[in-house]
């Protein structure tokens, strides 16, 4: 039934009915719930049974876990921020503005320990900034696909998505809608659309929010859904003071692992603490890593490649500060916190690994992957005003991506060259 109404709408916006002009917002209806009805024809086209639009829709899938973790966490940090600041957490009053009136008409409160207490406590901040996402960026979305007469592209799923998992739960919304608005025309659709852009949409946008309203996306207040509560996350207590000396009689395996201000290698891996909505957990990054890879829709030389240039960076680093070859308290931490620490997980798995903006060719993708891990470490150790570095090393590869894959393309014809001279 949902096939003949579409249908018997269609030719009032295909050339020539009356809404013709908005036929991109009718094709990206229809591709919603149907795949498109044209087909590739000749000899020249490879067939396979994925899409774009199917390419893109897994890697949605694949963010569910962070974005559970995104309101969950959200919720539980509040809670618990709450509960130890000594307010009644069954007062339905602590909550700030509407998101009180909303818990109390669900009937749940601000409960560290109730499960549906901290998920529906994060919800009430992450959705309304996906839902701005949404809003914001896909107007603008649909307003260049109209001007242009192409199609909507399935690829603003995917960034609608991505961006407010790397935003603080207190962004304020006004940010959020500006920062995707930019994020979409200046990094995407100035350079024509998807598949011409060389950066990263999403984190053009979080870049633009870093630096134009450092305030309200950096520092340690801005991170607990709770006013007037502060506290710094591990990578910026670790620029500030270095890690957590080991305690006496501590454990081969506590000594080893190590704390920093208090929080454990293992609440950063499961991603119990502090930080952008969506980036905190490991665990939850893995599981969309390992759905995507199954898929195919991602490259795990990028992955790997990152992962090695990071450890052998952050080794490098380790190894100056274990030889007191320097007094800076960044070096302090050891490999394995980098890997679970700030967003390098959420930025290895679904930003670096996006194949627009990364390189394609297989040696050129592990390059690509060894760059940005070298670049994550050398911002967050040797420059002490960025304690976070995966965002701008990601850029920073995106920006090089092309001049990669250009001398890895031109390597493999003087190679074959020379073999069939």
């Amino acid at each position: 039934m949902l096939r003949r109404l579409l249908d018997v709408f269609a030719p009032m916006f295909e050339k020539g009915g009356r809404f013709q002009r908005l036929y991109p917002l009718w094709e990206a209806l229809d591709t919603f719930f149907y795949s498109p009805g044209g087909v590739a024809r000749g000899l020249c086209h490879v067939r396979d049974a994925i899409d774009y639009k199917r390419m893109m829709m897994t890697v949605v899938v694949a963010l569910f876990p962070c974005v559970f973790m995104a309101m969950w966490n959200t919720g539980y940090q509040a809670n618990r921020a709450m509960a130890d600041s000594s307010v009644n957490v069954k007062n339905v009053e602590s909550a700030p503005g509407w998101r009180g009136v909303v818990l109390e008409k669900v009937g749940v409160g601000y409960d560290p320990n109730s499960f549906l207490d901290n998920l529906a406590h994060g919800a009430l901040y992450f959705l309304p900034a996906y839902i701005v996402c949404m809003i914001a960026g896909g107007l603008a979305e649909v307003l260049f696909a109209v001007v242009r007469g192409h199609e909507v592209n399935e690829g603003f799923f995917v960034t609608g998505l991505l961006f407010p998992l790397t935003l603080p739960p207190t962004i304020p919304l006004w940010q959020v809608a500006l920062g995707i608005i930019f994020g979409v025309v200046v990094g995407k659709e100035i350079f024509g659309g998807t598949g011409r852009n060389f950066l990263n949409p999403a984190l053009t946008a979080r870049a633009f929010l870093y630096f134009a309203y450092p305030a309200e996306i950096s520092g340690d207040s801005v991170w607990t859904a709770v006013d007037g509560f502060s506290g710094a996350t591990p990578l910026g207590a670790v620029a500030a003071d270095g890690m957590d000396k080991v305690a006496e009689g501590a454990s081969q395996y506590e000594a080893f692992f190590g704390s920093v201000n208090g929080t454990t290698w293992l609440d950063s891996f499961l991603g119990t603490i502090q930080g952008s909505m969506g980036e905190t957990s490991v665990v939850a990054c893995l599981l969309g890593a390992a759905f995507m890879l199954y898929a195919g829709v991602a490259s795990w030389r990028i992955m790997l490649s990152m992962l090695i240039g990071t450890l052998a960076t952050a080794g490098l680093f380790y190894g100056l500060y274990l030889g007191n070859l320097t007094e800076n308290p960044a070096f302090a931490m050891p490999p394995h916190w980098h890997l679970v620490a700030g967003g390098f997980a959420f930025g290895l798995v679904f930003m670096a690994t996006d194949p627009v903006s990364a390189a394609n060719t297989k040696w050129g993708q592990w390059v690509y992957g060894v760059l940005i891990g070298v670049v994550t470490i050398l911002v967050r150790v040797v420059n002490p005003a960025f304690p976070e570095g995966v965002m701008l090393a990601i850029l920073f590869g995106n920006a090089f991506a092309p001049l990669i894959d250009y001398y890895a393309v031109r390597s493999n014809i003087k190679r074959r060259a020379r073999r069939h001279a």
